[in-house]
């Protein structure tokens, strides 16, 4: 089963049927701050829909290769979530969605997730292309693609549609060969800084 612990208080988990409780009393508690710009919101309304819909289809998904979508845990806790939401195999690429709330909110906890999962992709996927898109007026989940190197490839106009109004998306994406070149550059400023 997919579970990484990333830092010594930072983990993630494949969601299963199990967490079905958990999950929900999650999405229940910061319903507003989620539905702000997540459209799925209003559909979560108790755990029996994601033990017998939502998880068993992502369960299917990863069990096709086709993505996944885990639990963020910090300091056991769950604090959000994060997903490939499809993986094209021709084109070798895929993108990443995610959510952080409550007590993981503030930390930087997303950053770590997200450069976890990118190189995932790419060293142990062999992904070509990750992509990331955010609602244009959410500046909190555009600083997570930037601060990691993500090239902010242009905006979709009146792409996504929440609540009745029009939103335009970002797109950021990370190509394998820049992400290398990142961590290359990391390594080296690493070594000088130990010496």
């Amino acid at each position: 089963m997919f579970t990484h612990q990333i830092t010594e208080r930072l983990g993630l988990k494949l969601i299963e049927r199990q967490d079905a409780d958990t999950l929900f009393a999650l999405v229940d508690a910061n319903r507003d701050h989620l539905r702000e710009w997540l459209g799925w919101v209003d559909g979560a309304t108790g755990p029996d829909s994601y033990r017998d819909e939502v998880i068993p289809a992502w369960l299917k998904q990863y069990a096709d290769g086709d993505g996944f979508a885990c639990g963020i845990y910090y300091d056991g806790a769950l604090v959000g979530t994060v997903a490939l939401h499809e993986i094209n195999q021709t084109l070798r690429q895929t993108s990443i969605g995610y959510y952080v709330t409550g007590a993981g909110r503030g930390k930087n906890l997303m950053t770590e997730v997200v450069r976890f999962i990118t190189a995932y992709c790419f060293t142990t996927l062999g992904l070509n292309r990750v992509v990331i898109e955010c609602a244009a007026g959410n500046t909190r989940s555009q600083r997570i693609p930037e601060r990691l190197g993500f090239v902010k490839e242009g905006t979709l106009r009146s792409a996504e549609r929440l609540y009745g109004e029009f939103h335009d998306i970002i797109v950021y994406a990370m190509l394998a060969q820049d992400w290398q070149s990142k961590m290359t550059q990391v390594e080296q400023t690493e070594v000088g800084h130990s010496r």
